[in-house]
């Protein structure tokens, strides 16, 4: 039942979420060093360039994901904690609600609706307050960047009853 001093048992496995980690930063930096090597060169005298950054970011993943696959291999990660599945939902949720109401109802109202589930994912049970809440700290933001710094937000109607 034991090989060698150490019994099966005490044995870890590999962690395979980090794998899968590791595999995800290797993917990005491959990502990062394909776009990174399409760059225009711009005439220049110095070796340094447009490319450089996103070489040397796509490096420190590829770093990074190296270390990760010795650890996952090792099984030095710490157990990781159950994971909680709805507050995910709720802010998933609020996001996919900004991005279809963007357009139509515009920035305060899609906001304000992204605001109320992401407090309701972080555990804020009142919508009916939060909701109201959202909707005007985000009106607020529409108007400081829309009308004093002369950004283009999506207006709704809201937006076009005061402005």
């Amino acid at each position: 039942m034991s090989r060698g001093n150490a019994p099966l048992a005490t044995k870890r496995r590999p962690d395979w979420a980090a794998l899968i980690i590791a595999i995800c930063l290797f993917v990005v930096a491959a990502v990062m060093l394909w776009d990174a090597t399409h760059m225009r060169a711009i005439a220049q005298y110095a070796r340094i360039g447009p490319a450089t950054a996103p070489k040397v970011v796509a490096f420190g993943l590829i770093g990074l994901g190296i270390w990760t696959v010795f650890e996952a291999l090792r099984g030095d990660f710490s157990e990781r904690e159950r994971q909680e599945v709805a507050p995910v939902i709720w802010i998933v949720a609020g996001l996919a609600a900004q991005m279809l109401l963007l357009k139509t109802a515009g920035f305060s109202i899609a906001t304000g609706i992204l605001f109320a589930f992401t407090a309701r994912g972080f555990g804020r049970r009142k919508l009916w307050l939060s909701i109201p809440f959202g909707i005007v700290f985000s009106f607020i933001v529409w108007a400081i960047f829309s009308q004093l710094l002369q950004l283009t937000l999506p207006a709704g109607p809201l937006e076009r009853l005061f402005f």
